[in-house]
């Protein structure tokens, strides 16, 4: 898989100005800091992503080889045919990798990490000519109310992709344009560039892999041939979800280009907290509130249920501050297994006293021997 686009982490164009670059970064580091999303493993890489594209792309002197670079496809954001990027590296024999000075001339050893990302981008292998390249797969973050995470359900989820751009169906070329043979490839779509007996072949950045270039771009993807749109889908979430459950959907990531069968998506959930419910295992946890005089004489309460449902529960006269009650088969049920419902009881103590209910609450004490 390529590497991704730093543009694209920070949300931001091509041409994005430093002032840019700062505010979308500082808006995304505050949302993604580990500091905010304690025990998220999926926040704390998107900064790990968030920060290496500033950093580059803060520095003008690395903002300058990423952007060379990027014009020969190294990186998700170049816009591209996959059967434009036909040929794969040629190694002599008995050599390694490339070293550090690579393709066309580039430099990468003074890059520290954006130079080890190039030179594993120029000495990867590619797909045979005329391949079509599978679509690339999506991760998202999912949040999910407690009640569908420890039942079941479903959760719609909004997905930024790359498509087809409709107006010029890929060909970059407005309605009406007509094409000619690329002068910079010569039409076929690649420029091979090596050093000794090395070469490489990338898609070419004047007609993007097509072989050829249009009269007029397209005035809805600029000459692209695609566009960013989203896409709207539906997620079944397994009951007993926990926060950082991850699942796999074939098929549902980006789709490839052109034809060739669609990515993956990877869906971490996160489980929203509930004011009344907790989880332990299988089990759901619920407090109930109940005064002094219920607790000493005992009560009834109906209590609600993670379903919906509330069950008559029996409070005996004398309950202590925090003694649970068992609800039988209203927890969770995972793996042909069956959790209960626990609710504890939180006696609640009135701030003050009328004189009266004091002078009675006095007359309590003394008939049962309580110290006052």
């Amino acid at each position: 898989m390529a590497a991704k686009d730093f543009y694209q982490v920070l949300g931001v164009s091509d041409s994005a100005s430093q002032d840019e670059i700062k505010k979308a970064y500082r808006k995304l580091a505050k949302q993604y800091h580990p500091d905010a999303n304690p025990n998220n493993a999926n926040a704390a890489e998107r900064f790990k992503e968030i920060s290496e594209a500033q950093s580059t792309l803060s520095d003008p002197e690395k903002r300058k080889h990423y952007d060379q670079m990027r014009r020969y496809g190294a990186f998700d954001g170049m816009p591209r045919r996959p059967s434009g990027a036909a040929a794969g590296a040629r190694r002599g024999g008995g050599a390694g990798g490339m070293g550090a000075e690579d393709a066309q001339g580039f430099d990468f050893g003074d890059l520290g990490g954006l130079g080890d990302i190039f030179s594993s981008m120029f000495g990867r292998g590619r797909r045979g000519g005329g391949e079509e390249a599978d679509g690339e797969t999506l991760e998202a973050v999912v949040e999910v109310p407690f009640r569908v995470a420890m039942l079941g359900g479903k959760v719609p989820v909004t997905l930024p992709v790359t498509e087809t751009c409709p107006t010029c169906k890929g060909s970059g070329g407005a309605p009406g344009a007509t094409f000619s043979t690329c002068p910079e490839c010569q039409g076929q779509g690649t420029i091979s560039f090596g050093q000794g007996s090395y070469a490489v072949s990338r898609p070419c950045p004047q007609c993007r892999g097509r072989g050829k270039i249009p009269s007029e771009k397209c005035p809805t993807c600029r000459g692209a041939g695609e566009v960013r749109t989203e896409r709207r889908t539906v997620i079944t979430v397994p009951p007993g979800t926990d926060t950082g459950s991850r699942i796999l959907l074939r098929g549902q990531g980006q789709p490839s280009r052109p034809g060739g069968p669609s990515g993956d998506l990877i869906v971490t959930f996160q489980v929203q907290p509930d004011r009344f419910f907790r989880r332990e295992g299988l089990d759901i946890l619920a407090d109930v509130p109940i005064n002094l005089a219920q607790a000493t004489l005992g009560t009834r309460l109906r209590v609600r249920t993670l379903d919906g449902k509330k069950v008559l529960l029996r409070i005996p006269p004398g309950t202590q501050p925090g003694r649970k009650f068992r609800i039988k088969g209203q927890g969770i049920e995972k793996n042909g297994r069956k959790g209960d419902q626990l609710v504890g009881i939180q006696v609640t103590v009135p701030d003050k006293l009328t004189p009266e209910q004091e002078e009675l609450m006095k007359k309590f004490a003394d008939s049962a021997g309580l110290p006052h």
